[in-house]
């Protein structure tokens, strides 16, 4: 058997072609965000979207596949906890006029019944709201939230622009 003695250059190139193959192998098989998860996930929404089983338009639906892909891939895209959905609640009932925002928050924190669905045309929320009876003092608001529609203000404290009572009407004689 004839064998020729390799030249060290060309050992220490195949060692380090071999080092380089073995070391990308791992970084795909370590990939930190799931690249290929997010590509899976990807091609279920397209799927989804082409057989119109989401309830959206299909151009709309493939544009938030891609929207969501991306976040995905920049690690942007989480379910977030509970103390951040219930951020959000009262950021979204804080941008609402004060006569509504405590509606709001009873809406979104109280027990809800769902029925319907989006694909079915639309979703009923019902929320049974106590209202006290006569004569009974208001409960407080949620802390940090402004006061329930048609309390009085704090003493000292004018109401807010466009919630004072309209002036009575002039009577004729």
């Amino acid at each position: 058997m004839n064998v020729r003695p390799m030249h060290p250059k060309r050992l220490a190139a195949s060692l380090c072609a071999a080092g380089l193959l073995l070391a990308a192998g791992a970084a795909q098989a370590a990939d930190p965000i799931g690249r290929a998860g997010i590509q899976a996930q990807y091609e279920q929404d397209v799927a989804a979207c082409k057989s119109g089983s989401t309830g959206q338009e299909r151009t709309a639906c493939m544009r938030e596949a891609g929207a969501a892909r991306q976040e995905a891939n920049r690690q942007h895209l989480s379910d977030g906890t509970a103390e951040q959905h219930r951020q959000n609640m009262l950021n979204r009932c804080n941008r609402l006029p004060a006569a509504s925002r405590q509606d709001c928050i009873t809406q979104m924190t109280s027990p809800t019944q769902v029925r319907g669905s989006v694909q079915g045309g639309g979703v009923l929320r019902e929320t049974v709201i106590q209202v006290p009876a006569a004569g009974m003092p208001p409960p407080p608001p949620a802390p940090g939230m402004a006061p329930a529609p048609g309390t009085a203000p704090a003493p000292g404290m004018a109401p807010a622009p466009g919630m004072a009572p309209p002036p009575p009407a002039p009577m004729r004689q």
